[in-house]
């Protein structure tokens, strides 16, 4: 009787957990989901008018000065961004309220004065702040505190991207690559679900996806062609990251002073879009990727992305990194793949989703985002051009602090982190 009684304490007290964990998700989703709903907007905004005014590009010294000095003053002049998200998973980093707005006031910024710059990745620094402050506030312990964290990051993600799946899995994934925090599956669901349907409520991703009508069947040769694509993308996120962790290093050696190297990065960053003519890679360019899906190649645009990218959050200014990998993959898929002989939107796709995984380590994820971008058809091939990224593209990665805990290439433990 004591041992069955035993049992029944424990099932009840695990019922007592999940009703516990599917409650704070809610509240996390709903909070965190008005915040990205206001984000976007706000983003959006930025954008529009700066399109109907592009003048506005000559403010990107004085606007990376300003971040720069805004951050200097509230005392968050060495803020690690998305890297201080991931140790306060991993390792109960104390993330500081004042990150939401900050990088909310600052990403826009960014866009208004055409940084290359996307918002998912500062998605996650504002929904991993808002859901470490709710944490604290209601007296969670490290451990539950964590979870918060993942369950504002899955939140944030999702109500701005309006993808759950990929949003709760990349939350739990992203942090540690091999080891993944199942505990955390519920309520990251819970809260991306919740998110998205908070931003639905206000008119968000009624239209989500991209129209990738030609798919060709699963059959020996395609599948050689989507693995050649599958090695280009990892060579090319390789090149992305090692560039984006380049450019801070080279603005620190020929401008010491924070202030000025991101004053020093907007007149770069303007003088590149003189030359260019156009804005093409000014902002986070979801525009240009549904062009090129559509049909348009350029074939310089993934190499300029990149140095866009690079110029902008290298130099002090603030905002994701997600949309230009994405940007980036879509650019060079809609060129590479169909010299293999794939049609040319579903190049494209690949592309989004190759480089996507390369960058970020996260092949789940990756596989997630195809589904849910561009549906359920010739899901397979996603699949198998994303492991090939995954595995060839090292222990390289955007987020200095993930950590790669097993091998690539053997079934070892290496806990290492991502160069």
């Amino acid at each position: 009787m004591a041992e069955m009684a035993g049992r029944v304490r424990g099932h009840v007290a695990e019922g007592l957990t999940f009703l516990k964990w599917v409650l704070y998700a809610c509240a996390i989703g709903i909070l965190v989901g008005l915040v990205a709903v206001a984000f976007f907007y706000g983003i959006d905004w930025s954008t529009q008018l700066r399109e109907h005014n592009p003048r506005i590009c000559v403010l990107l010294p004085v606007v990376g000065f300003s971040i720069v000095l805004i951050y200097r003053i509230c005392g968050m002049e060495k803020d690690r961004g998305t890297n201080l998200v991931l140790m306060a998973v991993r390792e109960a980093e104390p993330l500081k309220l004042r990150t939401a707005p900050l990088i909310f006031l600052s990403t826009i910024l960014t866009h208004l004065a055409g940084g290359s710059a996307g918002r998912e990745g500062a998605a996650l620094q504002l929904g991993g702040s808002l859901g470490a402050y709710v944490g604290r506030k209601i007296g969670l312990d490290a451990k539950d505190g964590r979870m918060m964290v993942m369950c504002g990051m899955a939140g944030a993600f999702s109500a701005l991207f309006g993808t759950p799946l990929t949003a709760a899995v990349f939350a739990m994934e992203v942090v540690s690559v091999g080891v993944m925090y199942y505990a955390a599956i519920v309520p990251c669901l819970v809260s991306a679900c919740v998110g998205l349907l908070v931003a639905r409520q206000f008119g968000l991703h009624e239209e989500l996806g991209y129209d990738v009508a030609q798919v060709p069947e699963l059959e020996p040769v395609s599948m050689v062609q989507v693995a050649v694509l599958g090695i280009l993308c990892a060579l090319v996120s390789i090149l992305f990251c090692k560039v984006m962790h380049a450019a801070p290093k080279l603005y620190a050696k020929v401008f010491p002073g924070t202030l000025l190297r991101a004053a020093a990065g907007g007149v770069f960053v303007l003088l590149l879009t003189i030359l260019v003519g156009a804005q093409t890679y000014n902002g986070a360019g979801e525009a240009v990727i549904r062009r090129m899906i559509g049909g348009e190649t350029i074939p310089e645009a993934f190499l300029l992305k990149i140095l866009f990218t690079a110029l902008t959050l290298g130099a002090g200014f603030r905002g994701g990194e997600i949309v230009p990998v994405l940007f980036t993959g879509c650019a060079f898929g809609t060129l590479a793949g169909p010299m293999l002989g794939l049609p040319h939107a579903f190049s494209g796709a690949l592309g989004m989703a190759a480089v996507f995984c390369g960058a970020t380590n996260c092949p789940l994820s990756s596989i997630l985002l195809s589904y849910e971008l561009f549906g359920g058809k010739g899901l397979p091939l996603y699949a198998l051009c994303v492991g090939v990224s995954y595995m060839l593209s090292g222990y390289y990665g955007l987020y200095g602090e993930q950590k790669i805990v097993y091998s690539k290439f053997k079934t070892e433990w290496i806990d290492t982190k991502v160069k």
